[in-house]
Parts: C-alpha cells; sequence; structure tokens
C-alpha cells in the first residue's frame, strides 16, 4: 500500500475533481469526435469496461502514434522472450490505436486505456490482472498508479523523458508526484537530464536507469525503405532538390516551421518542407495556415506527383510517418 497521511487527502481531493469534470470531459470527446469520428466510438473502453484477458498478461500502455512506434522494439522483445503472456496494448487516442492494429494485427490484444477515476481503474484491473505495466514516456495517473501499488502490479516507466518545464508542473503537485514516483518499480530514462529532474523530484535512485530513446531501435523493413527511398526520389526529382521533415507537429509549432521555411527558400529556393501534423483533426487548419502563409502546398492524399513549384507537402494521411522519416 501507498504510505497515508497528507499523500491520501491530495489523492482524493484529485479524484473528486475528476468526477466533477466528467461532463466536461464527455462534452470533449463529443467535440473532438466531430473532427475525429473515431472518438465518439469505444467509450467503454474508457471508463474501464474491457474485455477479460486470460493468462499472464503484460499490460504496455503508448498514448499515440510517437509512443506507440518507440514501443514497436520493445513490443517485439516481450512477445519472443514471453511467448506464453498477453501482451495487452493501450493507447489514448484512436491515431494511436490504429497504429497498433497496423504494426501487430491480432498479435497483441489492444484496447483504450482506462480515464484515471478510481472505478475505471479498478474495473480495468480486475478484468485485465496485468502481472505487469510498461508505461512509456511519462504518462502518470496518480489513481492508476495507487491502483496498482495496492495490488502488487511493478510498473516500469520506459523511454522516460521529462521537460523542464514538465518537471516544475509536477513539483508544484508534489503531494501526487510522490507517491506516484514511489508506486514505480524501475524508471528507464531517455538523457542524464531526464533522470535528474525525475530525481529531483524524489524518485528513489536505485530505481533509475539511463538507456536511451526506443525510438533509435526502430528497424524499418526492407519493404518500408523501399518505399521510403521512392518517396524520397519522387520528392526530390533528378535535381535533388533539398527536402526537410518536420513531423509530428502540435498546435503551436507549425507557425515556427513556417516562418523557418520562408528563410529557407530566400537562400534554397526549390527546397520542400514536408509537414506532418500530430493529430488527424489538424489537418485542414495546418493546411489553411500554409495557405494563408502564401506557401504552394499541395496535400499528400491529393493524386498525382508533387509539382516542382509545391512548397509544402502536408502528411495528412495516416500510417505514413515512418517511411516519411525514412526518406529524411
Amino acid at each position: 500500500m501507498l504510505p497515508a497521511g497528507g499523500t491520501v487527502p491530495a489523492r482524493l481531493l484529485y479524484s473528486l475533481l475528476l468526477y466533477l469534470l466528467l461532463p466536461a470531459v464527455l462534452l470533449r470527446l463529443c467535440w473532438r469526435a466531430q473532427r475525429a469520428p473515431d472518438y465518439a466510438r469505444r467509450w467503454g473502453e474508457r471508463f474501464g469496461w474491457v474485455a477479460p484477458l486470460s493468462g499472464p498478461v503484460i499490460w504496455v500502455h503508448a498514448v499515440s502514434v510517437g509512443e506507440t512506434l518507440a514501443a514497436a522494439p520493445l513490443i517485439r522483445h516481450l512477445r519472443t522472450h514471453h511467448p506464453r503472456a498477453t501482451l495487452l496494448v493501450t493507447t489514448t487516442t484512436p491515431t494511436g490505436s490504429q497504429r497498433v492494429r497496423a504494426l501487430f494485427g491480432t498479435d497483441v490484444a489492444h484496447c483504450y486505456a482506462p480515464y484515471d477515476f478510481p472505478d475505471a481503474v479498478t474495473r480495468f484491473l480486475r478484468r485485465v490482472q496485468p502481472a505487469l505495466l510498461v508505461i512509456m514516456e511519462t504518462e502518470l495517473w496518480p489513481n492508476l498508479l495507487h491502483a496498482c501499488a495496492a495490488r502488487g502490479i511493478p510498473v516500469v516507466l520506459a523511454n522516460a523523458r521529462l521537460s523542464a518545464r514538465s518537471a516544475r508542473g509536477y513539483a508544484k503537485a508534489k503531494l501526487l508526484t510522490a507517491p506516484m514516483l514511489r508506486a514505480l518499480t524501475r524508471v528507464a530514462a531517455q538523457t542524464s537530464a531526464d533522470g535528474q529532474r525525475l530525481l529531483a523530484l524524489g524518485l528513489a535512485p536505485d530505481k533509475l536507469r539511463i538507456t536511451g530513446n526506443l525510438k533509435f531501435d526502430l528497424d524499418l523493413s526492407p519493404e518500408l525503405r523501399a518505399r521510403a527511398a521512392a518517396l524520397l526520389a519522387a520528392l526530390a526529382g533528378s535535381g535533388r532538390r533539398p527536402v526537410w521533415l518536420a513531423a509530428s507537429t502540435h498546435a503551436g509549432e507549425d507557425e515556427p516551421i513556417l516562418a523557418a521555411h520562408a528563410e529557407i527558400l530566400r537562400v534554397l529556393p526549390a527546397a520542400l518542407l514536408v509537414l506532418v501534423p500530430r493529430h488527424p483533426e489538424r489537418f485542414a487548419s495546418v493546411h489553411a495556415a500554409c495557405v494563408r502563409a502564401g506557401f504552394a502546398t499541395r496535400r499528400r492524399s491529393e493524386a498525382g506527383a508533387v509539382a516542382p513549384g509545391t512548397q509544402v507537402l502536408l502528411g495528412d494521411t495516416m500510417g505514413e510517418l515512418l517511411m516519411f522519416c525514412g526518406a529524411a
């Protein structure tokens, strides 16, 4: 069990706030479903109503596409070395869900992770009964980690990263942060800086290992490498025009990227920017921003070749991020 004392009221207050925000959570799902219809589906999974699993279950949680791609080498390793275990891979976003199915098909079980409501977490753990939870990067939730600690479920934070800004946020909520870090069994951090920030927040030093970024362990298949080479040849042309990639961008990041591309075009007029937003519901708004900024823009989803005069190629398709990276 996690220590009681001052931390318990903090988690209880946090849980109460979550329940008070439940109408807003549901409204946000409906709002996101207007632009990404998959958000309107499988709500039950988000509240712990998932199919029961049998056998020893290794649960890997990856929020979205980027975390799923980073987890791929780890998941393949777990499948090889624990063939009798059931591998459950959860995500939070529909795009992450699609990537899990594209990468692993039916070789792994998949559903959405539960929201951090105590009853949803309890229901989920009772049905899944994981022997181990591996969380990718820094997806820490007080009730989930408390419930895992109470049930003796080891929790590994893999490919952990923590920016200085995020560390300041966790420090402000130290009554929640401290018990979450105590609930972790092992932390595999990407860099020493990430590790030092976690230690400063109270992580026990003997739990920390610096392992580097799992994304560097990604192995592109020969078929994907061939597709990436063909894409680069199509984009660069015989003149080998300069092509650069800005992938998995969030709101607020596209404008500086477009401004940088404008500066690049002053020096390299033939340069092409391949811009890939992280979330599909932003495809239309990012396209509008490109056009508004005056760039000759083409969508990847449009048929036909990219013209020599195209200045920005918008990656508005799903499942091609690795190919774009392979071509970069």
